[in-house]
């Protein structure tokens, strides 16, 4: 039996959302290419446990828009760094690198919103192995 087409829109509650969970960390997709039709836009609420991270990394074609609901957590921008608590927000353009360290004592629960969703190439590009993103936080 084949697949039902992807709605155009679509409302989802929280035990509807596409759960991806990694090492340490949980991402609990709301919308992305396969969940809603021609969608160009990718929204995910994640949630880091403490002593994890989001390690240095960039989106070659993609602008992102980070905001906290919880906890707090060492955000850097190529080597600029912030610490995020709960209502800060934070945009990237295409191709910024940046990390995402959650040196707090709870969960470190955030909204991403990523867009375009569909491009050529990787969507994520990990460079923590690579100088000097590997040295900078030591």
């Amino acid at each position: 039996m084949a697949n039902p087409p992807l709605p155009g829109w679509r409302f989802v509650s929280f035990d509807q959302t596409e759960v991806e969970t990694l090492p340490g960390k949980t991402h609990y997709w709301h919308c992305k290419p396969g969940m809603v039709k021609d969608t160009n836009l990718m929204f995910v609420r994640a949630q880091l446990s403490p002593g994890e991270a989001h390690k240095f990394h960039f989106h070659p074609q993609m602008e992102e828009i980070l905001y906290v609901l919880s906890g707090t957590a060492e955000q850097w921008v190529e080597k600029e760094k912030r610490l995020l608590k709960p209502g800060d927000s934070l945009y990237l353009p295409a191709g910024m690198v940046h990390g995402t360290y959650n040196t707090g004592k709870q969960v470190f629960d955030f909204l991403a919103v990523l867009s375009p969703a569909k491009s050529e190439g990787p969507a994520t590009v990990e460079i923590s192995h690579q100088e000097p993103w590997n040295s900078l936080r030591a």
